[in-house]
């Protein structure tokens, strides 16, 4: 098949155009075109009209949250919704068959009340991240394919995938942030605070691409992450484990730490609150219903032997 990816030289782009190149044609979509031998032909967003034809959308660009809230929100809209609004009108008029969007968990909910997230959910996001997010999937599913008779109907269709963390060689985020931390030795000092939480491996999420594109999958929104959650304790004994240390995890006063986060939020802190959040919050996603769609009953990395494998990289 012939794939047009967008946001092709990103992180997930990259690991994406690894993952299918062997078995398609791959052709990318970004803001800067690389002038190399050997890289996907890749076209500017001006030049979108001019990209050949294609049998598969997958639109990655996109404002990745910022953190440190330093962003003004517009930008957020403007990229992650206006974006998503240009490459799915395309996606429309083309001969195109299959629209795969990559929004996020975060367009769903900021937080995880129940014990797991699941699609079933009334998305209510906060912060224009997650409502530039939400934007764009409400654009896609306010305007379904409208071909002509039931069996053309049956060809064109569109998939939201909300992935949780992703993660993999080459990561760059609050995972590399924990690991340079127990790199130098400095104790975990959040250890009191008892949390799981799950994460989307690179390969996991490439094997849910692949079978998005080859397999009769019904539109839809689907959660995409790992089988098995993680507690942040977990998560730093293994990095521990990967550097021959055993881990230093300190368990302070969980009213103090949150008085020190709120600090470090005024004062542009590596911990301020949405750090300490991201860090200590319970954020368990579902992710059954994509492996009924492609009929599997796991997902072929374990969340750990994922994680080690990006933790090995860094």
């Amino acid at each position: 098949m012939n794939i047009l990816i967008t946001g092709i030289h990103g992180f997930v782009g990259t690991n994406l155009v690894h993952a299918l190149e062997d078995h398609h044609t791959i052709y990318g979509l970004d803001i800067v075109v690389p002038h190399k031998e050997g890289v996907v032909k890749t076209y500017t967003w001006a030049e979108l009209d001019t990209v050949p034809l294609v049998d598969v959308v997958i639109h990655l660009a996109g404002k990745a949250h910022d953190t440190k809230n330093q962003t003004n929100a517009q930008v957020y809209f403007d990229i992650n919704t206006g974006l998503t609004q240009k490459i799915y009108d395309w996606f429309l008029s083309s001969e195109a068959k299959k629209f795969i969007f990559f929004s996020s968990v975060k367009a769903a909910a900021d937080k995880v009340v129940e014990e797991i997230l699941t699609e079933e959910i009334v998305p209510s996001p906060k912060g224009p991240y997650g409502e530039s997010k939400i934007k764009a999937e409400n654009y896609i599913l306010s305007r379904p394919p409208t071909p002509k008779g039931e069996e053309e109907k049956k060809l064109k269709m569109t998939y939201i995938l909300r992935p949780c963390m992703i993660h993999g060689p080459g990561n760059k985020g609050n995972l590399n942030l924990l690991y340079k931390v127990v790199k130098k030795g400095i104790p975990y000092p959040l250890g009191a605070f008892e949390n799981r939480r799950s994460f989307c491996s690179i390969d996991n999420l490439s094997f849910v691409i692949s079978g998005v594109i080859e397999k009769e999958v019904a539109s839809g929104i689907y959660n995409v992450g790992d089988d098995e959650s993680l507690s942040t304790n977990e998560l730093i004994t293994l990095m521990a484990a990967t550097m021959g240390k055993s881990a230093s995890i300190w368990k302070w006063n969980k009213a103090l730490v949150q008085l020190a986060a709120k600090v470090g939020t005024v004062l542009h802190l590596p911990l301020n609150t949405e750090r300490l959040q991201k860090l200590t919050e319970n954020y368990v996603v579902s992710n059954a219903k994509i492996k009924q769609a492609l009929g599997v009953d796991k997902m072929p990395v374990s969340a750990k032997e994922g994680l080690l494998k990006t933790l090995r990289s860094l």
